[in-house]
């Protein structure tokens, strides 16, 4: 078998060939254990390269947005890539310093270069835009076009029509977005956005509460004795060896904490950790808490002049003048604010699903806990209320005063520790203007009704015109990951409005479809650079050099090269160069970090190393809020008051300023609110009974990956259901379903579990939208059934919050 496999691989095949011949390697591959992916329960042990074989070894990395950052060993003959392998493991018994395992996706790198969709040449559409009707151009043609093109749109609409694209495929640093940015910066400028797809609700809403944001790296966990999860499911969205995940797993065996797990599905966190799951409904986080607030205060189970000291707004006493008196958070946890209702644990479990005596346990362990570790995900707070669950789980540790201790954090997930490899100096931008990363669709559409009161616009009061000239760089939110697709494909399809799109991509993915220009960019194995360990890391602090582990193959060229192009057209390459290539830059930057650091290796010696120790000590940085917790009045936090602020003054302020769509809220205080795509609302689940909530799977990083064959035997896209509302439809596990609500229908299978909630179903996110003649999403986008209402403060994306209904296709 693996004889049969290799030999397919590497054959010279065509294009027609290689499509046929996928299909046979994707079902193969769940047979063998001969392919490098980690199908069996025992890892494979890394073989060395052969020099006798005429094998050697280069290190690349993978560059997805999972937030971990995995080098990879890439075995290459005869300039092909042979297999890839984990690199070396180094003192497995200590944390940081152990093997860094690349997960399944970044394994099966090798099957992404030589996908069969591929895009390899410079190419100019010919069809309607969509399409992917497209006629090969050289690259002398397609630069011209780029900087004639940028040159008319500035003349026309000013620099504020030109757009760069929010992505997030390929986290370079001397390549990609920072050599697009410089560029259009050196160029004129061009509308900025803000927030992310991931992080808007959150990014937005702890400033109000914290401040600055941070959280406690998962290491002290090894001092908790318990720790409380909102929606964090490491094990599935970040599986490598590449950072936190390994970090929470040595964490716990050290301190055999006990772990509760709050999401509407039993992820496999859940299992991996060992944890007890608590099923809740989605949007719901923020009523949980308050029936937890409610039993810490009627119990007597909190020190509430202790809760003063560190914050404002819990009750009267510490509340702005300009509140009114019954504006606290202990007001509206008792019912004598404005509602008037008690937020008690019998309130809380009607809206939450979860039973009112386990609600009135979990409040009473936390305060009973040595040290409680709080934290939440991102998947909670991709909600249309996700500000208000962010700001209402941090309202936990600072009630329950489980912050500033050792095995204790402030309710946020942490970010890692940012260990300083540059980037390709980007300038600054001349254009100040900047919107709402989720609402480029409406700058498009409506500029007009664009304004800093209505939809978040930054930097000015409005926008002076819509956006007439899109980039797309390493990235599928031009149409696959962005919400309600059918309403995207139609914004789009419209040259009217936005007059050129340039798309710079791997594959021919759905966005790639949309582009008027498309660039074919190399691929993370045919890149040189030098990047760091990404956020998700935790307390590593690695870097790692990039080679081109194989020349790069067709007319591919790295973005640096391509804008370097672009900028000559314009009488910029050598503002825009500097005077260096892009190996000279990533040499340069590696030289500044060596200035800091002087024990680092010569760069002759680090750039064929692969992964490079920065040998940075992070113990004084994993403790969030240790020095104002010691110290309030010495050390504040950046918030107006320098306290935690439950009452926020400046989002009392916000909400009288701001003109919000019919049913959107911004309170001062963390409240629960209801959204309309929930349970609660008894019309539409009439109509669409089932809350539909997306999840990150092992199979793809947000659309990255979902192109190999073998990575849908490993982890096919399915939809859960619950088995009680699989009988209620007559649906077995493996049934063809169509998914649909107003917006779309998607055919999926369906995977019939308990580790589902009654009520609720859960689809991958990432799976590459594809209609067939009926206008059916059998891609199985779940964006296709997705909304386009943005939540109220971040505007940000909302594309958890779905109601939809199952039947059989």
């Amino acid at each position: 078998m693996k004889n049969k496999i290799n030999e397919i691989l590497n054959k010279e095949i065509s294009r027609r060939e290689a499509m046929t011949t996928a299909a046979k390697i994707g079902s193969a591959v769940a047979l063998s254990n001969a392919i490098t992916l980690p199908f069996s329960s025992v890892a494979q042990a890394a073989t060395p390269a052969d020099a006798t074989t005429g094998e050697t070894v280069r290190h690349s990395a993978c560059l997805v947005n999972c937030g971990s950052r995995c080098p990879l060993k890439v075995i290459v003959k005869d300039d092909r890539i042979v297999r890839i392998e984990p690199e070396d493991a180094r003192d497995d018994a200590v944390f940081g310093e152990h093997q860094i395992r690349p997960c399944l996706r970044g394994r099966s790198s090798r099957w992404r270069v030589y996908s069969p969709d591929r895009i390899k040449y410079p190419m100019k559409r010919v069809g309607k835009r969509g399409e992917g009707k497209f006629k090969r151009i050289s690259w002398e043609e397609a630069t011209k076009f780029i900087a004639d093109e940028l040159t008319r749109i500035t003349e026309k609409y000013g620099r504020e029509a030109i757009y760069y694209h929010y992505q997030s495929g390929a986290y370079y640093h001397t390549q990609g977005t920072p050599a697009w940015k410089r560029l259009l910066n050196i160029s004129g400028g061009y509308l900025n956005y803000h927030n992310t797809y991931s992080t808007a609700q959150i990014a937005t809403a702890t400033p109000y509460t914290h401040g600055k944001y941070a959280g406690s790296h998962f290491t002290e966990i090894a001092h908790s004795d318990l720790v409380v999860f909102f929606g964090l499911n490491l094990s599935e969205t970040r599986m490598s060896g590449g950072g936190q995940v390994e970090e929470i797993r040595r964490a716990l065996e050290t301190s055999n904490a006990k772990v509760v797990i709050i999401d509407p599905r039993y992820t496999d966190s859940v299992i991996a950790e060992h944890a007890e799951w608590l099923p809740i409904r989605p949007t719901t986080d923020a009523a949980l808490v308050a029936g937890i607030a409610w039993t810490l205060i009627s119990e007597n189970l909190i020190d509430e002049a202790e809760i003063n000291k560190y914050c404002v707004g819990y009750d009267s006493t510490t509340l702005p003048p300009q509140a009114a008196p019954n504006a606290s958070y202990k007001d509206y946890i008792l019912g004598t604010g404005p509602d008037g209702i008690a937020k008690t644990p019998e309130w809380a479990a009607a809206i939450t699903g979860l039973p009112a005596v386990r609600i009135k346990q979990l409040a009473r362990e936390i305060a009973g806990a040595k040290a409680c570790y709080i934290c939440q995900g991102w998947g909670p707070q991709r909600h249309a209320n996700g500000e208000q669950t962010v700001r209402a789980i941090q309202m936990l540790p600072a009630l329950t005063g489980h912050f500033g201790l050792p095995g204790t954090n402030n309710g946020n997930w942490p970010y890692g520790t940012p260990y300083g490899v540059p980037l390709l100096p980007t300038e600054t931008n001349p254009i100040t203007t900047s919107i709402p990363c989720y609402l480029w669709t409406d700058a498009i559409l409506n500029p007009e009704k664009m304004t800093a009161t209505t939809m978040g616009v930054k930097g000015a009061d409005k926008l002076k015109t819509g956006i007439k000239l899109i980039v797309n760089q390493a990235g599928n939110a031009l149409i696959n990951q962005h919400g309600n697709i059918k309403r995207t494909r139609e914004i789009l399809a419209d040259e009217t409005l936005c007059e050129t799109i340039i798309v710079i991509e791997n594959h021919m993915t759905p966005s790639a479809k949309f582009a008027d220009i498309l660039l074919p960019e190399t691929s993370y194995l045919e890149a040189d650079d030098l990047v760091d360990s990404s956020y998700a890391a935790g307390s590593h602090n690695y870097m790692i050099a990039l080679q081109k582990t194989i020349t790069p193959m067709w007319e591919v060229r790295s973005t640096y090269d391509i804008c370097a192009d672009i900028a000559g057209h314009l009488g910029l390459r050598e503002k825009f160069t500097g005077g260096r290539t892009q190996a000279e830059w990533a040499e340069f930057h590696y030289q500044q970090i060596k200035e800091k650091r002087p024990y680092l290796p010569e760069w002759d010696v680090a750039k064929t190393k692969g992964v490079i120790d920065q040998q940075v000590a992070t113990n004084k940085q994993s403790l969030v809020f240790a020095d104002f917790r010691a110290d309030p009045v010495a050390s504040p936090l950046t918030t107006p008051s320098g306290k935690i602020e439950i009452y926020s003054q400046a989002l009392a302020d916000l909400a009288q300023k701001w003109t919000l769509p019919e049913g959107d809220r911004i309170p001062a205080v963390p409240e629960f609110c209801v959204v309309k795509e929930s349970h609660l609302n008894k019309t539409l689940t009439e109509k669409y009974p089932l809350q539909l909530s997306g999840f990150h799977t092992k199979g793809h990083t947000h659309s990255t990956y979902t192109n190999i064959l073998a990575l849908h035997e490993a982890v096919p896209d399915e939809v859960w259901i619950n088995p009680i509302d699989a009988r209620a439809r007559q649906l077995e596990n493996g049934d063809l379903v169509r998914v649909f609500n107003d917006r779309g229908v998607v055919e999926i299978p369906c995977k019939v579990t308990n580790r589902i909630i009654p009520g609720v179903a859960a689809m991958p996110q990432g799976a590459w939208t594809r209609l067939d003649n009926d206008g059916v999403d059998v891609g199985r986008c779940i964006n296709s059934l997705t909304s386009h209402l943005p939540s109220p403060l971040a505007k940000g994306n909302p594309q958890h919050t779905n109601l939809v209904e199952i039947k059989r296709a």
